[in-house]
Formats: C-alpha cells, sequence, structure tokens
C-alpha cells in the first residue's frame, strides 16, 4: 500500500493540472481564513504580551497612595511617612517627547526601597544596580520601544539604555534621581507605591488603592479582544466554505478517475490515505501562505489597534509583533484541522464509494434532496440553541453572559446558513409551476436548481458576510448618534478649565465678575469604595472600588444631561439630586443590578455616607462604575478637590478673549484652557477609531464570500458551456444565454440579500442589547438605517454579478467551432 501511494497520488494531482481553477479556489479558501485568523490571532497575542508585561511591573503588585486632592507628592512628604514606619516607595512618573516627535512614559524608581519581589528592584549583579543607581545611570527599555539612546526633543540625552524584555511597550525605568532631572520636576514624586496588604489603611488626606482593585488592561480590553476573534472565527468559517465546495466538485469531477484506480487494484483505504496526504500538502501551502499573510495584515492594522486601546482603556501596546512559538503552531492547526473538518465529508464518501456504481457519473444533485432535509433539521436544532440561550440570558443578571451572547450570535447565524438552500430550493420550485407557459424563462428556473447544489455554499457564505456587515454596521451607526448626542447634551460650556486644585478658588471669584461668565460649573472627583447596597430586596455588602463625581446642577447643564431611569420623573430626580441623593452610571447600575430608589452606603478617607440614587444616565465609553452628586455636597461630605470647571457665557460672547484673559491672569498653560470644539473633535476620533478594524474586517469577509461565489463559478464554467451549448444550437444567441445567466445570480443574490436584512436586524440588537452590554456594561439604542438596508441589497445583486460576469463573458466570447464541439459531447 505504500509503495503504490506516490503514484495513486500522483495520478490524483492530476486533476488540478486539468482544473487549475480548482486548485485556486482550494488555495484561495485556505489562504484567506488562515490569513484572517492569523492576523487577528497576532494582534491579539502582540496586545496580551504587552499586558501582561505592565502588568507583572506595576497594575497588580503594588498598593498605591495618592493625595485625595490630586497634587503631587514632595520629597519631604515621603520622608515623613517614612519616618512615620510606613513601609512606601516613591516614583515620579512623566512624559517625555523624542526630536521625531514619539512620547514616551518614563517612570523614576528607588529599587532599594520597593519590595524586594517587585521586578523593578530586581538586579542580575551588584554592577547592575550601582550602575542603575549612579551617574550616567541606566535606562531600562523594551526592544520594542528603542533600540538606540535618541536625543529629547529639548536637547536633553537620556542615559545609557539597557534592554529589558519583560518592560512594557513605550516606557522608560530609570533611577528617580535621573528621571526628575529630565522632567524637571523638582522635588515632587507621582505617587507611593508599597507592597500589597503592607498598609492598613491610608493615612490622613491620602487615598489607598489596592492592588487586588486595580483593573488590569487585560480585563478592560477583553472584549473588544473577544470581538476581534469573533471576526476572524466567522473569516475562517466563509474560507471553509470555499474549501469544502471546492473539494466537493473536485470528487465528483473524479469519479472516473477513482473507478479507474480501483479497478487497477488500489484499495479503498490506500485511496482515502492518498487523499489525505492530498488534503495535507495543499493544506501546508494554503496555511503557509495565509500566515504569512495574516503577519503581514497584523503590521498594517496594529498601530490603529495600539491608538486605540491606548485612548479608550490606556492600555499600551507595542508596535512591533510579539510572537511566541505557539503562535505558528496554533495557526498551522487551526489551518490544517479546518481544512480536515471541511474535507472529512469527501474522505467518509471516497472510503463508502460502491465499486459497482463508480463508473455511472454522479451529478452534484444526487442526493441533494436528502441534504436539503438535513440542512433543515440542523438549521432547526441551532435555532433552538438560539432560542434556549435567550431563554437563558433573560433570567442572568445584566451584564453576564459574553460567551453566551456570542454563542446565540452563532447559533443565529449557523442557522439562518443551513435554512438558506432549502428556501431558495422552495421558491425555485414555486417559480418553475410559475413559468410554464414562458419556455425559456422555464428553462432558466429548472437549470437553477440544478445549479443550486453548486452554489449553495457560496450563497451561504455571501448571507453570512452580509448579515454580519449589516450588523455591525448599524451597530457603528447608531453608537456614532448615539454618542455625538450625549456629547452635544453632555458639554454645554463653550469653554473648560483644567487647572492645579488650589487655582480654582481663585479663578471662581475672578470669573464671577466677569459680566460675559453666564454660569461656573465646577466638577470635582474623589475616590471611594461602595461599601454596601440596599435594595427592597435586602442588603448586601460589596466593598467595590468606585469613583465619585461632582458637577454643578446649573440652569445650562440640568435641561441637557440625559437620564435614562427615574424614579419619579426627571423633574423630581434632579430636585433629590441637589438635596443629598446621587445618580449612578449606567455602568455600575447593570454591574450591581441598581434601581433608582436604591441606597448605596459609601465608604471613603475620613468619611461615610447612605446615599439615595434618584436616576441612572448614561456615561458611554467609561469602563467603570462611578457615582454622581452635586459637587458641593461632594465637597463638603468627602472633602473631594476640584477637577475642571466649565465656563457658560451669555450670547455673543468671545470666547477667546476670556481663554487669552485667564491665561494671562493665572498663568495658566495652552492646554489648561480647552474648548468644546476641540474636546468633540478629540473624542470623535476616539471612538472613531475604534471601529476602524472592524469596518476592515467586515470588508475583507465580504471580498472573501464575493470570491467564493467567483470561485464556484469558474469551477464550474466548462460544465454551464455543456449545458448551454443545445440552447445555442436551436438558435438562442450567446448574449442572451449570457444575460440569463446574470439573470439567475442576481436573482439567487436577491432572495439572499432579502434574508440578510431580517438576520442583520437580529445581530444589531445581540451586539447592542446583549454583547455590548455584558462587554461595557451600557447598552445602546437600536438605531435601523433603511439606506443601509438598500446598500445592503445592491452590494449583494453587485457581488453575485460581478461573479458572474467573468464566466458570462467568457461564454459569450466563445467561438461557435467550441460550442459545436462542446454540444457534440453532449
Amino acid at each position: 500500500m505504500i509503495k503504490a501511494l506516490p503514484t495513486v497520488l500522483a495520478t490524483l494531482l492530476t486533476h488540478y493540472r486539468r482544473h487549475p481553477g480548482q486548485l485556486a479556489m482550494l488555495l484561495l479558501g485556505l489562504w484567506v481564513a488562515s490569513a484572517l485568523w492569523s492576523g487577528i490571532q497576532a494582534i491579539n497575542a502582540t496586545a496580551r504580551d504587552s499586558y501582561a508585561r505592565a502588568d507583572a511591573l506595576f497594575t497588580t503588585q503594588l498598593d498605591q497612595l495618592e493625595r485625595r486632592d490630586g497634587t503631587p507628592f514632595t520629597q519631604a512628604n515621603y520622608y515623613a511617612l517614612r519616618q512615620a514606619g510606613l513601609p512606601v516607595s516613591p516614583m515620579l512618573e512623566g512624559e517625555i517627547v523624542l526630536q521625531d516627535g514619539t512620547r514616551l512614559t518614563l517612570i523614576g524608581i528607588d529599587p532599594l526601597t520597593l519590595p524586594s519581589d517587585n521586578a523593578l528592584a530586581e538586579a542580575d549583579s551588584a554592577g547592575a544596580l550601582t550602575d542603575f543607581l549612579t551617574p550616567p545611570w541606566q535606562t531600562r527599555v523594551a526592544p520594542d520601544t528603542l533600540t538606540t539612546t535618541p536625543e529629547l526633543a529639548n536637547g536633553k540625552t537620556l542615559p545609557p539604555h539597557v534592554l529589558v524584555p519583560a518592560l512594557p511597550p513605550d516606557t522608560l525605568i530609570m533611577d528617580i534621581a535621573a528621571a526628575a532631572r529630565l522632567l524637571e520636576s523638582g522635588e515632587a514624586i507621582t505617587r507611593l507605591v508599597a507592597a500589597p496588604g503592607s498598609l492598613a489603611d491610608a493615612p490622613a488626606g491620602l487615598t489607598l488603592t489596592r492592588a487586588s482593585s486595580l483593573a488590569s488592561p487585560g480585563q478592560l480590553t477583553e472584549s473588544f479582544h473577544l470581538n476581534l476573534t469573533a471576526l476572524g472565527l466567522l473569516a475562517w468559517v466563509v474560507g471553509l466554505l470555499i474549501v469544502q465546495a471546492a473539494l466537493g466538485l473536485a470528487l465528483e469531477q473524479r469519479l472516473g478517475m477513482l473507478r479507474t484506480l480501483r479497478v487497477l487494484g488500489v484499495s479503498g483505504r490506500s485511496l482515502v490515505l492518498a487523499l489525505s496526504v492530498e488534503l495535507i500538502v495543499i493544506g501546508l501551502i494554503g496555511a503557509l501562505a495565509g500566515i504569512a499573510s495574516g503577519v503581514w495584515l497584523a503590521r498594517l492594522l496594529l498601530p490603529d489597534v495600539a491608538a486605540t486601546l491606548g485612548s479608550l482603556y490606556g492600555a499600551g501596546v507595542g508596535r512591533e509583533l510579539s510572537l511566541p512559538w505557539h503562535y505558528w503552531l496554533g495557526g498551522l492547526t487551526v489551518s490544517l484541522g479546518g481544512l480536515l473538518l471541511a474535507g472529512s465529508s469527501v474522505l467518509w464518501r471516497a472510503a463508502r464509494l460502491n465499486l459497482l456504481a463508480l463508473g455511472q457519473l454522479q451529478a452534484w444533485r444526487s442526493g441533494y434532496r436528502q441534504q436539503l432535509t438535513f440542512m433543515g433539521i440542523g438549521g432547526a436544532v441551532a435555532m433552538g440553541v438560539s432560542l434556549a440561550l435567550y431563554l437563558w440570558l433573560r433570567f442572568q443578571p445584566p451584564g453576564n453572559g459574553l460567551a453566551a451572547g456570542f454563542g446565540l450570535i452563532a447559533s443565529l447565524l449557523l442557522a439562518s446558513a443551513l435554512w438558506l438552500p432549502p428556501l431558495l430550493a422552495l421558491v425555485l420550485k414555486a417559480l418553475i409551476h410559475l413559468t410554464r407557459r414562458r419556455p425559456l424563462i422555464h428553462w432558466a428556473v429548472a437549470d437553477m436548481q440544478l445549479q443550486l447544489p453548486k452554489l449553495s455554499l457560496a450563497m451561504m457564505a455571501l448571507l453570512i458576510a452580509l448579515a454580519t456587515n449589516l450588523g455591525v454596521g448599524s451597530m457603528v451607526g447608531g453608537f456614532r448618534l448615539t454618542f455625538l448626542d450625549w456629547l452635544d447634551q453632555r458639554l454645554v460650556a463653550p469653554l473648560y478649565v483644567n487647572a492645579p486644585a488650589e487655582q480654582y478658588e481663585a479663578i471662581d471669584a475672578w470669573l464671577a465678575g466677569r459680566p460675559e461668565v453666564a454660569e461656573r460649573l465646577l466638577t470635582r472627583r474623589s475616590d471611594a469604595t461602595l461599601a454596601r447596597i440596599t435594595t427592597p430586596e435586602g442588603s448586601r455588602s460589596l466593598g467595590t472600588p468606585t469613583e465619585l463625581y461632582g458637577i454643578t446642577p446649573g440652569e445650562s447643564l440640568t435641561p441637557h444631561w440625559p437620564l435614562l431611569a427615574t424614579q419619579q420623573g426627571r423633574h423630581a430626580a434632579w430636585a433629590a439630586f441637589e438635596k443629598e441623593a446621587v445618580f449612578v452610571n449606567e455602568q455600575l447600575a447593570t454591574a450591581e443590578n441598581l434601581s433608582p430608589g436604591d441606597q448605596l452606603t459609601i465608604d471613603a478617607p475620613g468619611a461615610n455616607a447612605t446615599l439615595l440614587i434618584a436616576a441612572v444616565y448614561p456615561d458611554y465609553g467609561n469602563p467603570s462604575g462611578q457615582v454622581l452628586m452635586a459637587s458641593p455636597q461632594l465637597a463638603r461630605r468627602f472633602d473631594a478637590p476640584p477637577g475642571s470647571m466649565g465656563v457658560v457665557l451669555h450670547d455673543n460672547a468671545d470666547v477667546e478673549a476670556l481663554r487669552s484673559a485667564l491665561s494671562a491672569r493665572f498663568k495658566l498653560s495652552r492646554d489648561a484652557l480647552s474648548d468644546q470644539r476641540e474636546i468633540k473633535r478629540v473624542a470623535t476620533e476616539v471612538f472613531e477609531r475604534t471601529f476602524t478594524i472592524t469596518r476592515a474586517l467586515n470588508v475583507l469577509t465580504l471580498v472573501v464570500a464575493a470570491l467564493a461565489l467567483l470561485a464556484s463559478l469558474l469551477a464550474q464554467a466548462r460544465s454551464r458551456r455543456q449545458q448551454l451549448a443545445p440552447l445555442w444550437a436551436l438558435g438562442i444567441s450567446r448574449s442572451k444565454l449570457a444575460q440569463l445567466s446574470l439573470a439567475q445570480l442576481g436573482g439567487a443574490a436577491l432572495m439572499t440579500g432579502l434574508l440578510a436584512i431580517p438576520l442583520g436586524i437580529a445581530i444589531t440588537w445581540g451586539l447592542v442589547a446583549i454583547i455590548n452590554v455584558a462587554a461595557f456594561g451600557w447598552r445602546l439604542p437600536l438605531y435601523l438605517f433603511p439606506s443601509e438596508m438598500a446598500v445592503t441589497l445592491a452590494t449583494t445583486v453587485t457581488v453575485a454579478l460581478l461573479s458572474a460576469a467573468l464566466p458570462a463573458l467568457r461564454f459569450w466570447r466563445t467561438s461557435p467551432r467550441t460550442l459545436l464541439a462542446e454540444e457534440a459531447n453532449q
């Protein structure tokens, strides 16, 4: 058996020499499936590596002390705490700009006082620690951040750099004295850190953030990466549909060859083994090409991903790919596993071939009615799974069930894809009866019935791609409308001041005397702990870190501030708010299942209060829970420092003149004074960038579906020519036959597009009502865009017509002699 294997394999491969289009379709399916999947996994692997490096060094291993008024520590504060016996270590953080404009985070540390088990305090030897602590000092940096020692934009030079792979990207580590010199920070210290659990309580005037309560970038961004993975998996499935269509067609066309091999003595086991080797060889070629293309795609998209994650979550991601060995192995395994999964039916049929029946050339439609029955049953099972997941999610707390939500959408897509061929078959059967008196149209419908087995997989891929594009497009469009409207409601002041906390009292008094100023909307901010929640059902203890945010409920802000839920109406909610009630953002309400009328017990250093929830408000983009209070109440109860101030002006007031006067009077930098338009522009750019990758992957998925349809048509071009030749011989022109072919596929695609619209609406609902709530804690309104649906239908028909144009053009240009030869071979 082994000796005959090379001969059998060579014989099987000759088929692709005669039908190169089928080989191209096989490699295309493997290539695109592997490329999109491996590209997304490369991005995710690089991002997670960056998170792990950041978490291991800073985020999760150290408790942090910060001043409640937001001002930096001084060296005197640090010395006083050390003399009081507190095991704290200083840390200085700032930003430096290189000559090429690159911005890097600079962190200065004292390795002698850091906890000994922290990676920042470790040194390879005493000599290395000495070099780090003494002039000219050292700059520890990751290899993907710097490879040379550059000059800064201000002309200063960094200390000699040492490459440390474990450091996070875009981060420099040096001794705190060297960092203070470069940052020109004087005696300022950003924060104090300590070993987890080494501090019982925060000293007066300070806030203590435990290591266990710090949200790591990996936690915050998990939903983002899960969305990318789901899109990559979708592209992988669409690619495998191309592969399965090509393999099935190749088997049907090689039945005569298989019969001959069996007659010559090749056993069924040898035949299956040869087909398996053929699959593996083709799979290796397609998978390796796909992985290489995936790495290229990841390099292309990674800067946008890094910018998105940095803007939304403050998560640093390296701009260079960092791919572990298991990435390459995993890419090959997924690609080859998918190929074997797609080819399993081919191997099964080859193993069960009846030798006596091999002489009868089987058509693709052989047994197709039974396949349609199985598809209908499979679709019903998948729909049952969707309904079961939906019912299960209905009884879960809000915000839970992210994986179940993706499972619901996936099973819904699967059910729709499986039901598509039976539904198309029923429509064609009905059209057969309706077109009995129109012979040519009757023939075209009957011919489409014969093509359906060969086109069904491509149509399923097109349905999935269209529905996903429509669903994600509607979600993105709805998010954009909601977010822009929310910005308009929240940003009511034309000018915002971000000054040092100690200056706000003087700024407020100065602005009160300016005739052009209508209102001053002071905000405050403080960290606290949500200790207890009291609801009509009972009370429960939590201990969850939360943020207290104070606003000034002025006449300009109150009418525009959006509220999602109140107990007795909007007016009553704001009246209660001014009398010490609070609002909670949707994220906190979702996470803790809160409603207006519930009570919160808030703990903060030196303060404890039980507060009534008057309303729930939207807070798009905030990854954490927030409690909203009136600024005067927040200052009185929790001694919260000022955070910013919105300045509302009378009509026709000169914003730029006031901005210049503020800057001159209080020596404020340009960055400390922001106008409303600039804030909206920056915020909009951040959220627009969030969906850049999603849009790109949706377009790629649609392109893959179009290629699947084109490949299916090219693969059967010769057999189609044999079917059309008799009609040409009867006097029907080639142009008329080409038009019929375009109309056939255009009609089937239009039917697919019509089915994609309700499926896309269902996907949109799943994304905004389940996925978004579970991932981010807030729900988007469901927006439907008729123009988007019209574009979807137009795209469907266009994709189908473009896919059919090349085979139709080839038929139209076929010479009469060739058509006569085809007709003679019937």
